[in-house]
C-alpha cells in the first residue's frame, strides 16, 4: 500500500464510505438479508444487473424499491405476465399532432427508460418479451423502429422469480442469463429477524430510505473500481475456475464432467474478477487474492452453468459444482 499514489488512497477511502453509508441506509429498511444486500450493492457499483430467486414475501421488492429511494434515481416497476408485449416494455412509436395541425410519428418511452427497473417474476413472460431486455441490459440503448435510443445514466436491473410455482412460466434462455452479473438466493428469515419484521409492518411506524448518493456518484465509483490491480497468477486462477466449468476441458473436475452440459461464458469471468475487486476494496485492500474470487464466484456463476438430464435427475446444484471448482484449486 505504501508504493500506492495517495491520492488514489483517499479515493478508495471515500469509495469504502460511500458504499458503507448505501449499505447502512438499505438495512435500516431491509431487515437482515445482509449477504443479499451487500451482493446487490456491488452488482450496482459493478454495473452489472441482478437476479433474484427467493419465495414470495421476503421482501425482494421492497429491496429495490429500497436502493432506488436512496440513489436519488428514477425507478420503474415491470410487472411480467404471460400476455406482456415488447413495446410494453421498451415504448413504440405513435401517432402525434403538432401545434400546427400536422401530424408525425413519436417516440413514447416505456417503463425500461428508468435507472432502477424492477422486473418482477421476470419468468411468467414469454420469451419474446424476455428477449426485449437483452439490448438494453448489455448495450444500454433501445432500439424501436430502426431507431436506436440511449439509456442515459445509470441503468440497474434488479429481477426475481419464484422457485416453487412454475406453472405457467417461460425459463430465462441462457442468453437472457448471461446477462446478469449474480444470481442471487434469499434465504427465509431467523426468528429474530421474523420479530423485527413483525414489529415493523404490524405497528404504525414505518422506516423509508433517504436520497444519499448520487446515481452519478455510482457511476464514478464503477470507474474507481476497475483501476484496482490484479495479479496475473489471481487473473489466471478466476480464469481457470470458469474453465474448469466445461466438461470437455482438461481442468474439468469429476462433478463437472458427469453433471455439467455447458459451462460457463466469458462473461463469468469477468464477473468474478471486477467483484472481486470491488470485495478486495471493501475490505481495505488495493489488490485481490484468491479469497476474494472465492467469495464472489457462486453469485457469478451459479447461473451460468447448465446441468445435464442426469445433473437435473439426481438433483445436483450448481452450487455444489462451483464448490468442487475451488476445492479442487485451493
Amino acid at each position: 500500500m505504501s508504493d500506492v499514489d495517495p491520492q488514489l488512497l483517499e479515493q478508495f477511502q471515500s469509495f469504502r464510505g460511500d458504499f458503507r453509508r448505501l449499505q447502512e441506509e438499505v438495512g435500516r429498511v431491509i431487515v437482515g438479508q445482509r449477504e443479499t444486500v451487500d451482493s446487490v450493492l456491488i452488482a450496482l457499483v459493478a454495473g452489472g444487473h441482478v437476479l433474484l430467486e427467493g419465495v414470495p414475501g421476503l421482501g425482494k421488492t421492497l429491496l429495490v424499491r429500497t436502493l432506488s429511494d436512496a440513489l436519488d434515481s428514477r425507478f420503474s416497476r415491470i410487472q411480467f405476465t404471460p400476455d406482456l408485449m415488447p413495446a410494453d416494455l421498451l415504448g413504440t412509436n405513435v401517432l402525434a399532432e403538432a401545434a400546427d395541425g400536422s401530424k408525425k410519428f413519436q417516440f413514447e418511452r416505456g417503463p425500461i427508460f428508468a435507472n432502477v427497473v424492477l422486473a418482477d417474476e421476470i419468468n411468467r413472460a414469454t420469451p419474446k418479451t424476455q428477449s426485449a431486455l437483452l439490448e438494453a441490459m448489455q448495450e444500454h440503448s433501445v432500439t424501436v423502429g430502426g431507431i436506436s435510443h440511449a439509456l442515459d445514466g445509470l441503468f440497474f436491473v434488479l429481477a426475481t422469480q419464484n422457485p416453487l410455482e412454475m406453472e405457467g412460466t417461460y425459463p430465462l434462455p441462457e442468453a437472457q442469463l448471461d446477462r446478469f452479473l449474480f444470481k442471487l438466493i434469499v434465504p427465509f428469515p431467523t426468528t429474530d429477524e421474523m420479530e423485527t419484521i413483525m414489529d415493523r409492518t404490524t405497528e404504525s411506524d414505518s422506516v423509508a430510505a433517504k436520497k444519499i448518493l448520487p446515481q452519478a456518484r455510482v457511476l464514478e465509483m464503477n470507474r474507481l473500481a476497475r483501476k484496482i490491480p490484479i495479479a496475473d497468477s489471481i487473473r489466471r486462477y478466476a480464469i481457470e475456475v470458469v474453465m474448469g466449468s466445461h466438461p470437455e476441458h482438461a481442468l474439468a473436475t469429476p462433478m463437472v464432467q458427469r453433471f455439467v452440459r455447458y459451462g460457463s461464458s466469458p462473461r463469468g469471468a469477468q464477473a468474478v474478477i471486477l467483484a472481486a475487486k470491488i470485495h478486495a476494496a471493501l475490505d481495505g485492500r488495493f489488490h485481490v487474492a484468491r479469497e476474494d474470487i472465492r467469495t464472489v464466484a457462486h453469485q457469478a456463476l451459479r447461473h451460468r452453468i447448465m446441468l445435464n438430464f442426469e445433473g437435473q435427475a439426481e438433483g445436483v446444484s450448481t452450487d455444489a459444482v462451483i464448490d468442487e471448482l475451488l476445492a479442487r484449486e485451493a
